[in-house]
């Protein structure tokens, strides 16, 4: 790629990075502090001094640092043991370890109080009478159900880690006595600190900024839940944005926080191991503990999911203090499949998803190129920006895009045009922003998928390709774009899987029936009296399977360097 080619795309592309990402960030910052033209600093401190907006604050910070803490006491013992020793099943475990990622938090929510209730499967199962799993409040319930789904972005993030420590280090320690936990605390930890961190990060800014989940199981004093009740009064009160602007400010002074800190006592290597650790046979009695321990983990991670299914074939009022539903019955499906929010809801998320992964093959494309194919010193710089959206919050961006929705809609040239409010307002029709904002928050997986493969793929063959005349257009299109096929399909179907089961933007910018996506709809159904919660649980159980076979494609696609797509 030429220099001024390069410059023409890089320019181009944080143009529109700058709309699409740092417009709605400012505009709900603007809102926050600067009131009727004026800075001022009244609405952001009266979040602390509001005891409820305190609370729910506060409330969001615990479960945060412990859906975080739990998810590393559960991924890194398991990454560890994976990367060092040989056993019984090792793949086939490995991989049922990543099934949690296969259903949203939320969906799972429906499951979990099916399962832990106080009248649940488990406690009558073991008839141990009305005991709380969910914790007073149901707080519990809440960082359970996310360290359950989230603790596979640490794992896969740990195991890369470990795989990247040279092993002669390890070794050199180990011969001058260093042996043991000393060893891992001393040795391995700090090497590994950079990749615990990347995963650990994301966990900690999707528990605290969490949407869908504290409203499954009813915990509305959390900050997010706040902010989903305030959107009425975005067009009359700066509270709402002074709420989202602390949001995240914590989650940036919180990321930087952890940086420095990590950063200070992370030691990195100047390269890459050259060659991998040795795994170890762990004897008999790890023979058996080891996969006994995976398969432990995996029983109870695999519950919500259970319960989703077992809630999605049993008849209306059929499960109630008994192991299993006493009906079964596939009528849940026929009516979801039946049902006509379910198939518009279908219909509109494939739309969506569809028209966001288009948008981010030519912009992670274009990203990539710069990145990998260019020599120009800022493409760091672009690199970097294009991973920012896996640290800012869904949630934030979705309020942003509803403050920018506003703003436009109320403008007297809009307000006018009802072609224009059909695209410029949530209100009339949310696709524009639905698809923007499913787009944003998925480039980082577009972008990491196509970097990987230009970093594969020898640049000699698209040199050849242009010493033979052929054009830069004729090289990317016969050149470059079929040898990473693979990555652009890896790619592709995150983006779009996640995008189709997105929460929290779903739930804020669709305001209108005849544009719910699919997440939309089964919040909605799970709240209707009668059947509605055994149809939200077919729908979920529909989203499950999808998302399954995608993460399995991916994987067979990607192999080990999947991990590298969770990482910020």
């Amino acid at each position: 790629m030429t220099h001024t080619k390069a410059r023409m795309i890089f320019s181009l592309c944080l143009t529109i990075f700058a709309i699409c990402f740092l417009w709605p960030v400012l505009r709900i910052v603007g809102g926050g502090y600067f009131v009727d033209g004026r800075f001022t600093l009244q609405y952001v401190l009266g979040v602390f001094r509001n005891p409820v907006y305190a609370a729910g604050l506060r409330n969001s910070l615990l479960i945060a640092i412990g859906t975080t803490s739990l998810t590393i006491l559960i991924g890194l013992p398991l990454a560890w043991l994976q990367t060092r020793y040989d056993f019984a099943g090792k793949r086939l475990l490995s991989g049922l370890l990543l099934l949690p990622m296969v259903l949203p938090p939320f969906v799972g929510a429906i499951g979990f109080q099916q399962m832990f209730g106080q009248y649940g499967a488990i406690n009558t199962l073991f008839n141990l009478g009305p005991v709380d799993w969910l914790g007073r409040g149901r707080y519990l319930g809440v960082v359970l159900l996310q360290s359950l789904a989230l603790y596979p972005i640490l794992y896969l993030n740990a195991v890369a880690a470990l795989a990247n420590i040279d092993p002669a280090m390890e070794e050199a320690a180990a011969n001058l006595g260093c042996s043991g936990f000393r060893r891992f605390r001393k040795i391995t930890l700090p090497l590994m600190m950079p990749g615990l961190f990347a995963g650990g990060t994301i966990i900690f800014i999707a528990a605290f900024t969490e949407l869908g989940t504290p409203l499954i199981m009813n915990v509305n004093r959390t900050a997010s839940v706040q902010v989903f009740d305030a959107l009425k009064e975005i067009a009359v009160s700066p509270f709402p944005y002074a709420l989202v602007s602390v949001m995240l400010l914590c989650s940036v002074a919180l990321y930087t926080l952890s940086k420095v800190i990590f950063g200070r006592h992370a030691a990195a290597m100047q390269n890459k191991a050259s060659t991998g650790a040795v795994a170890h046979h762990p004897g008999i009695l790890g023979t058996i503990c080891i996969p006994a321990l995976f398969v432990g983990v995996i029983a109870i991670a695999i519950l919500p999911h259970a319960g989703v299914v077992l809630t999605s074939f049993s008849a209306p009022g059929s499960w109630y203090r008994s192991v299993l539903p006493d009906v079964f019955t596939g009528g849940n499906y026929i009516e979801a499949l039946g049902h006509e929010m379910t198939l518009r809801s279908i219909r509109n998320s494939l739309l969506f998803s569809s028209l966001a992964v288009l948008f981010n093959i030519g912009f992670g494309l274009a990203i990539a190129l710069v990145v990998v194919r260019s020599s120009l010193k800022s493409r760091w710089l672009l690199d970097a920006l294009s991973m920012i959206p896996l640290a800012v919050p869904g949630l934030v961006m979705a309020f942003g895009y509803l403050a920018i929705s506003s703003t436009l809609s109320n403008h007297p040239t809009i307000a006018q045009s009802p072609t224009l409010l059909m695209l410029f307002d949530v209100r009339v029709n949310p696709t524009f922003f639905l698809v923007l904002a499913y787009a944003v928050r998925r480039l980082p997986y577009m972008v990491r998928s196509i970097v990987a493969g230009l970093q594969q793929t020898s640049v000699s063959l698209e040199e050849s390709a242009a010493n033979l005349g052929a054009s830069p257009r004729t090289v990317l299109r016969k050149i470059t774009i079929p040898l990473i096929t693979a990555n652009i399909i890896a790619g592709t179907m995150l983006a779009f899987a996640f995008s189709m089961l997105e929460v929290s933007d779903s739930l804020m910018l669709a305001q209108r029936a005849d544009y719910y996506p699919i997440t939309k709809t089964i919040y909605e159904l799970f709240q209707l009296i009668g059947s509605g919660t055994y149809i939200a649980a077919a729908l979920g159980v529909w989203a499950m399977a999808f998302l399954a076979a995608t993460i399995l494609g991916c994987s067979l696609l990607l192999g080990k360097k999947m991990g590298a797509i969770f990482r910020i």
